[in-house]
């Protein structure tokens, strides 16, 4: 008997209409945009009408987009309206025949309601729920692996929420790895970036930052509206980090996007972390709006943790405007608003937040002179734990002290001050890019502060302390340059980034000169600058950590050098000389003046540069420079200059008096000055020595004598030449490490903005600040001949970067470069000059100072380092 063929199945095309409806719904999910995909959603159930038994395969729609839905409602309307369409969906999955189908949703279903609970903060029932579903999932795990893949990963996000890494991580790796066996592309993207929340959670920012990248890497082909929420989690990563201006930066570009994709929640999160960049930028105007902006965001949707966090930002950054102002004191109400903020914050299960509020509600009742009450209030944050952030740890520190101090303990504030820094030093040691190193510095800066003026003030008062003073000195500040550099991790895309950047840069100068538009290549220009900046954050670790030096260590190495390390307190400049193992204590003059000054004398040196300038005009910019120059040297330089004879000086300045031409000051003519990051960054200069052969370069396209490399072939006869069209970036790059000394003219730009990208023009293109960072062998001398490459980027904790910067910190002893700009003529003469000495076997700081006086204001050259 022939059996009959089984009938074919039957086809509902209202189910499948609606099927596709939620298919487009969910791909425009993924990209952050939920108002669209909302609206594709209520469209199919309007399609699939009334809700009817018989009809298996539209009930089966139904569910899922009702899950979906439910989804995206509480995050767009209320968690109550997700958790009412979940409700919805378990009555009508019920409605099912018994099988697969109606077995797989009831995990969705259970697992959806534990992802919107946790949204909602309801943490302990979301993990119960998780708890509920999740072993009987798993032991089905080959028959629903997308499912499985999705649930561990929002498991893992809640253990993230309740503190809890290392069950996170667990979750966060098996997840990954189904992700990668099933090519789930999407959701491995969406797992790396949740690897870098982990990571970000417990301090490690290189590894966050090589997660988002990864992330960023995946979404680029598959999910492309995924990257903006990468983008915000990189900007709090930097945040983290101490880099308020590239987090701006990266937020600024994010913010437009999500608004774009209707991600109104996350528009909200990222304001938030804007006004978190606003407030280390001093912008508290923009914080404060940012801020409340999010916070009426975050209260039309439901949601109060959020709007919570939004709060304690505003007033943070009130909190930060006021105590910078120690003339003025705080209200009551600030700190009375904060101290019943944090108690709403501890609520609902935000720890670290509630421990923020209250910290700086201590801060300001010690402003006020309420001690107890500060007391009382510090009492009630807890000890931080393993995820708690570093800029919380250093507040917590710093609160301690500031108490200490209301209490007239100054031992136990200093001790408070030294272990912060400790930490936060343990921190920095695990950076990886050289602007990560950097930055962490701003964390620490109010610490080190008090500590200073601590020290300070006790060193007035009884003319002993000195070397206290300056211990402490060292311990706060060019912490960046104290590290020796490990061997480079060679990174394949960075270098296609670093190249790609060249040509466009060769490309666009060469478009400007012959009146083309250049404004799409320039942003490709900044894209990709950005891009690269990312990649050198995490490629390789910087370096290997050395210890400050000690003062007696600084004093056996001066010999019979005189060292002065400067300080700004309030509105006075006071330096600390180190003199034949003796420390003293100096009152220079008003700081504000000074750096006036030194500002308008940096002008004056720009405006006298260019060789053909009018007589009458010479003699006006030069009689104004003289009486700057003059008024300086009164200022600064006179009382120093009195126990030097000729002896050389070591001046070890602070940020905004680093592009000061100390040869230009009368007291100073002739003679010879090193200007050094910190005494342990000379220290260490000073021991290096390196025996390679010279380096002649030459960029294209530099007019005059001062071009001519070649001249310098008589002072320097074995020396090795690269100019013309063989002075490529590759071969003066290769050519400089292993040197002795290398002499580089070439035009120049320095970026205030990312200084590890102030370049050098050569052939082809430039050769980048970055590149230099990570050479085997730097060259022991660099002389920078044509351009402000000595100019440096102040960073907080008075950290400073640029191109001579990075060549320091890289590992050269002495870079010799100008800090303002210098007349083709002028150039040529001073280095003329200043090689006919070095090559004699003149030290640097001597050879430059014999060099510059005989015409100190059009040659404004610095020697920095060791000389």
């Amino acid at each position: 008997m022939r059996v009959p063929a089984p009938s074919p199945p039957v086809v509902d095309p209202v189910a499948e209409e609606a099927a596709e409806l939620h298919a487009q719904a969910k791909a425009a999910a993924a990209d952050h945009g939920l108002s669209r995909p909302i609206r594709l959603m209520r469209r199919a159930l309007v399609l699939l009408g009334p809700v009817d038994e018989d009809r298996v395969a539209r009930l089966e729609v139904r569910v899922r987009i009702l899950i979906s839905l439910a989804a995206a409602e509480a995050e767009i309307a209320s968690q109550e309206d997700g958790l009412a369409r979940l409700e919805e969906a378990e009555r009508i999955r019920l409605l099912l025949p018994d099988g697969d189908v109606r077995h797989e949703l009831r995990f969705v279903v259970g697992l959806q309601r534990a992802v919107v609970l946790m949204r909602a903060g309801r943490l302990e029932e979301s993990l119960a729920l998780n708890n509920a579903f999740l072993p009987g999932l798993a032991a089905e795990g080959a028959k629903y692996s997308l499912v499985l893949t999705r649930s561990l990963v929002n498991l893992a996000w809640l253990h993230l929420e309740m503190s809890n890494p290392d069950a996170a991580y667990q979750d966060l790796v098996r997840a990954l790895d189904l992700a990668v066996e099933h090519g789930y592309r999407r959701l491995e993207g969406k797992i790396q970036h949740n690897l870098g929340d982990h990571a970000q959670l417990l301090g490690d920012i290189p590894e966050a930052l090589r997660h988002y990248q990864e992330a960023a890497a995946i979404f680029v082909t598959d999910g492309s509206g995924s990257l903006p929420l990468v983008r915000l989690d990189q900007a709090k990563a930097l945040l983290t980090a101490g880099l308020a201006e590239e987090a701006a930066r990266h937020l600024d570009d994010a913010i437009p996007e999500l608004r774009r994709n209707g991600a109104v929640h996350l528009v909200a999160e990222a304001e938030v972390a804007r006004a978190g960049a606003a407030i280390l930028e001093r912008d508290y105007a923009l914080a404060k709006k940012l801020a409340a902006s999010a916070r009426r965001s975050f209260l039309r949707r439901g949601k109060g943790r959020w709007a919570e966090i939004a709060a304690l930002t505003r007033l943070r950054a009130d909190a930060v405007k006021v105590l910078a102002d120690r003339e003025k004191k705080p209200s009551a109400k600030l700190p009375e608003r904060l101290a019943d903020l944090a108690i709403r914050l501890a609520e609902l299960g935000l720890r670290d937040e509630a421990g923020a509020a209250r910290m700086f509600a201590v801060r300001l009742l010690i402003r006020r002179d309420e001690t107890a009450a500060a007391q009382h209030l510090l009492a009630q944050v807890p000890k931080p734990r393993q995820t708690t952030p570093i800029d919380h740890r250093m507040l917590l520190r710093l609160c301690r002290a500031e108490l200490a101090v209301a209490s007239h303990r100054p031992r136990s504030a200093l001790a408070q001050a030294r272990a912060g820094l400790a930490e936060l030093g343990q921190i920095r040691d695990r950076m990886g890019g050289l602007d990560l190193v950097c930055g962490t510095a701003a964390h620490g800066e109010e610490l080190g502060k008090l500590a200073l003026t601590l020290v300070l003030k006790k060193a007035r008062r009884s003319g002993a302390g000195a070397k206290s003073l300056f211990a402490w000195l060292e311990r706060t500040r060019a912490q960046v340059y104290r590290y020796e550099p490990l061997p480079v991790i060679e990174d394949p895309a960075l270098a296609r980034h670093i190249n790609e950047m060249r040509h466009l840069q060769g490309t666009i100068q060469a478009r400007r000169l012959s009146g083309e538009p250049v404004g799409q290549l320039e942003e490709r220009y900044d894209r990709l600058q950005r891009e690269a900046t990312r990649l050198g954050w995490y490629t390789s670790k910087w370096g290997r950590p050395r210890p400050v030096s000690a003062p007696e260590e600084v004093v056996e190495r001066l010999g019979d050098r005189v060292l002065v390390s400067l300080m700004g307190y309030r509105d006075t400049l006071y330096a600390v000389v180190v003199d034949r193992g003796r420390f003293q204590l100096l009152k220079l003059g008003p700081l504000a003046e000074i750096v006036e000054t030194a500002r308008q004398l940096h002008a004056d040196l720009d405006a006298l540069a260019p060789d053909n300038l009018p007589a009458p005009l010479v003699e006006v910019v030069t009689g104004s420079a003289r009486r700057r120059a003059d008024k300086l040297d009164k200022l600064i330089s006179a009382s120093l200059a009195k126990t030097l004879e000729n002896r050389e000086l070591i001046i070890v300045p602070i940020g905004s008096l680093y592009a000061l031409p100390w040869g230009a000051l009368p007291s100073l003519h002739g003679h010879p000055v090193s200007i050094a990051p910190s005494a342990t960054a000379w220290v260490t200069a000073s021991g290096r020595r390196s025996e390679g052969p010279v380096l002649l370069a030459g960029g294209p396209g530099v007019p005059g004598s001062v071009g001519e490399v070649r001249n310098l072939r008589a002072v320097y006869p074995r020396a090795r030449l690269v100019d013309g069209k063989d002075a490529t970036s590759e071969t003066v790059l290769s050519a400089l490490d292993g040197s002795g000394m290398a002499h580089l003219v070439a035009h120049g730009a320095h970026e205030p903005a990312n200084a590890l990208f102030s370049r050098l023009e050569l052939v082809g293109g430039p050769l980048y600040a970055h590149e230099t960072a990570r050479l085997a062998h730097p060259p022991e001398r660099v002389v920078l001949a044509a351009c402000e490459l000595a100019m440096s980027h102040i960073r907080p904790g008075e950290e400073a970067l640029g191109f001579a910067g990075t060549l320091l910190a890289s590992g050269s002893r002495t870079v010799i470069g100008a800090i303002a700009r210098v007349g083709d003529k002028a150039a040529a003469d001073a280095m003329s000059d200043l090689h006919r000495r070095l090559a004699s076997g003149t030290a640097p700081a001597l050879a430059l100072a014999q060099a510059m006086a005989a015409d100190p204001l059009r040659r404004p050259f610095l020697c920095l380092g060791a000389g």
